[in-house]
């Protein structure tokens, strides 16, 4: 929240309220477009086609539920013609894992991600988002308050670099190698995006994408009964605004400024004025006027932040995007910000392959979420939203979504197209609850439970729609598979791995509150960070590990397996299913980073929120509260993917990594060693 008291308006509130009416008015006009579905475009060249769906959660057991109900009558039919089966996840089913086995036709032994999170072992257990990874630069001259970083003879300094922690070789490059065309659109695991040796690749990046502020989603909040000094929560910030009359000045907090000597992020001022009695509230940014009603979204609004340079060097630019939401104009201000994301129109970093495409679709489309998780649950889960309002700004992203799935369908001649919805992974956390699994949902009635669950219902529905639509685009034309990277269970008990570990005397002090804090290593055999991993604190692996490799090493490793596995809740629930030795599953050479052990918990279950980076909590099993109240990151065998596929496929129990080997196979191109996965279609 700025200091700086607001301005009085020169002309009167009203008048300022109703010409910015008109303002936006016109610029909604072509400000989104939203999928109209019909056009039927076909591509009538005769080369090749495949085209991928990649459905994100997409769970087995309720679309076959669904289809027998006649209410997935598309992907029935589609089933009907080639096939549908559970499709084998990762271990662990999570989502970066997940894609990654999907890319490179292999497992996390050939591309080295084996969770949400890493860490470091030379520094203990610092984390890092597994998939990317910004690297510091190195050198620079000062000149007054700025630093610069010249990159050439004779300064040579190394500017930060963000780079894609991904190995091995995703399967494109070796359509791109004998110029076949493939289009990706929203990837998860390719932030940033690899290149294209031979131009018959492109790709939109998606699930690991950061917004303007480098995280992977920061909302902004404003409201006047926020505390005074306001309130830092995972992914958002909350700032009190004072009116003075019905005027207030907010400050929108944008990327930082690492050409400073102390790196500050560049912000920017928005006037507020309302009207109370039409509940009615006109933001003004950089010379543009907004007017919102209360429960009313704005499209999306560029913000161009200035990033100070020394003299006599120019004032660089970088743009961001942003949709407000405004949830009350009085007596209580409440306005919610998007995350703001990277311009698609002027990428301030590369988002694409090669780095002009999302520009050109966005000359077409005009502008849209480009940040990789995009429906905000971190809203829903801090209370900032509702689920009405939830379900509301994920039905906006899918709106999004189809618009560019219209865009790729019209704009796709042969080769690979993939198309990644992100809806129902993200939709089904928030809303999914089974109650003939577990009647007693943790916060809500059933009845609550079972209607927040017919809205992932609705969904499938609403995805089966689309299904149907490139089906009868080119269902005769075209190998059409839907598929999806894990399937999905309640989640309503969680698990703290290292407050077990404390309770068992693993890890120490008593009093431990995280590994990351106070943790005395010289008394610590084992610990938990992220959402499946366990690790050893091996000598001569972790900075300062304790446990000898070798014989030690294996009997602690069984013992933990043994107790892991004998876990029970207060009823007698089993809690863990199996623990794997990542040893005894992951092949290749990237395996350096992975956990020693992987727990997969029964459905109903997983790690705790706590101890994902590494908190410890009084008790070891507690209920989870959060309103994400749905998770995949369970045991693999309990939450597969599926497979629809139009043309009959011969394998029983396929795998993500038998896809990259399908395509390929369906382009006369062998299995390449790289992969572990086989074709489907070959016995």
């Amino acid at each position: 929240m700025s200091d700086t008291q607001p301005s009085k308006p020169s002309i009167s509130r009203r008048t300022l309220l109703t010409g910015a009416a008109a303002a936006a008015g016109i610029g909604a006009l072509g400000a989104t477009s939203y999928w109209l579905g019909g056009v039927n475009r076909v591509s009538h060249s005769f080369g090749k086609k495949v085209i991928v769906i990649g459905v994100d959660g997409m769970d087995p057991r309720l679309c076959r539920k669904l289809m027998s109900a006649g209410m997935m009558p598309n992907m029935k039919r589609m089933a009907a013609a080639g096939g549908f089966s559970n499709l084998g996840t990762s271990c662990p089913p999570q989502s970066p894992v997940a894609w990654a086995n999907f890319i490179n036709g292999a497992g996390p032994g050939s591309h080295g991600i084996f969770d949400f999170i890493h860490r470091h072992p030379h520094q203990q257990c610092a984390p890092f988002f597994s998939a990317a990874e910004t690297i510091p630069g190195e050198g620079s001259i000062e000149i007054g308050d700025h630093q610069l970083q010249l990159d050439f003879w004779p300064f040579n300094h190394q500017p930060p670099e963000t780079v894609l922690r991904r190995q091995g070789v995703p399967f494109w490059d070796f359509l791109d190698a004998q110029r076949i065309s493939s289009v990706f659109y929203d990837l998860p695991s390719n932030y940033p995006p690899s290149p294209s040796e031979y131009g018959f690749h492109k790709c939109v990046c998606g699930m690991g994408t950061p917004d303007m502020l480098g995280s992977y989603g920061t909302y902004q909040f404003f409201s006047e009964d926020t505390p005074v000094e306001g309130l830092e929560e995972g992914g958002g910030k909350r700032s009190r605004v004072k009116f003075d009359g019905d005027s207030a000045r907010i400050t929108l907090v944008g990327p930082e400024n690492s050409m400073l000597n102390r790196p500050q992020p560049v912000s920017i001022d928005i006037d507020v004025h309302r009207d109370p009695g039409s509940r009615t509230v006109l933001l003004e940014v950089q010379g543009q006027k907004i007017m919102l009603n209360a429960g009313e979204w704005s499209h999306w609004t560029k913000l161009d932040f200035a990033l100070s340079t020394p003299r006599p060097l120019p004032t660089q630019h970088a743009s961001g995007i942003c949709r407000f939401y405004l949830q009350e104009a009085a007596p209580n201000f409440r306005l919610y910000v998007t995350p703001i994301n990277v311009d698609p129109s002027a990428p301030a970093v590369q988002l694409s392959e090669p780095e002009n495409f999302i520009s050109d679709i966005s000359n077409d489309l005009g502008l849209f979420y480009t940040t990789g998780f995009q429906e905000d649950h971190k809203a829903r889960s801090n209370g900032v939203f509702d689920d009405d309002q939830f379900r509301r700004q994920a039905t906006e992203v899918l709106e999004e979504r189809l618009a560019l799935f219209e865009y790729a369908v019209e704009n796709y001649d042969d080769g690979l197209l993939f198309f990644y919805f992100s809806s129902s992974d993200l939709q089904s956390h928030m809303f999914w609850w089974d109650g003939d699994e577990d009647p007693n949902h943790p916060t809500r009635t059933s009845t609550e439970a079972a209607s927040r669950y017919q809205y992932v219902k609705d969904l499938y529905q609403r995805l089966d729609g689309i299904i149907g639509d490139i089906y009868d685009r080119y269902g005769d034309k075209a190998t059409i598979y839907v598929m999806s990277d894990h399937g999905f269970a309640n989640f309503g008990r969680q698990f703290n791995v290292n407050s077990w570990l404390r309770d068992l005397g693993y890890l120490n002090p008593r009093e431990c509150t995280s590994i990351l804090t106070d943790c005395d290593w010289s008394r610590t055999r084992a610990y938990g960070m992220g959402i499946n991993g366990l690790y050893l604190n091996l000598k001569g692996r972790e900075r300062d590990g304790i446990v000898e490799p070798g014989e030690e090493q294996e009997k602690l490793t069984r013992q933990l397996i043994a107790r892991l596995k004998g876990v029970r809740d207060y009823n007698g629930k089993q809690v863990i299913r199996n623990v794997y030795r990542s040893s005894e599953i992951y092949s290749g050479n990237a395996t350096a980073l992975a956990p020693d052990l992987i727990i997969g918990y029964a459905r109903g279950y997983r790690a705790s929120w706590e101890t994902c980076l590494g908190e410890l909590t009084p008790d070891v099993l507690l209920d989870n509260t959060s309103a994400w109240s749905a998770d995949h990151c369970a045991d693999a065998l309990e939450v597969p993917g599926i497979l629809c596929c139009n043309k009959p496929f011969t394998a029983s129990d396929p795998s993500l990594v038998d896809i990259a080997p399908s395509i390929l196979d369906d382009f006369g191109i062998a299995t390449p060693i790289t992969m572990t996965g086989r074709s489907i279609f070959r016995t």
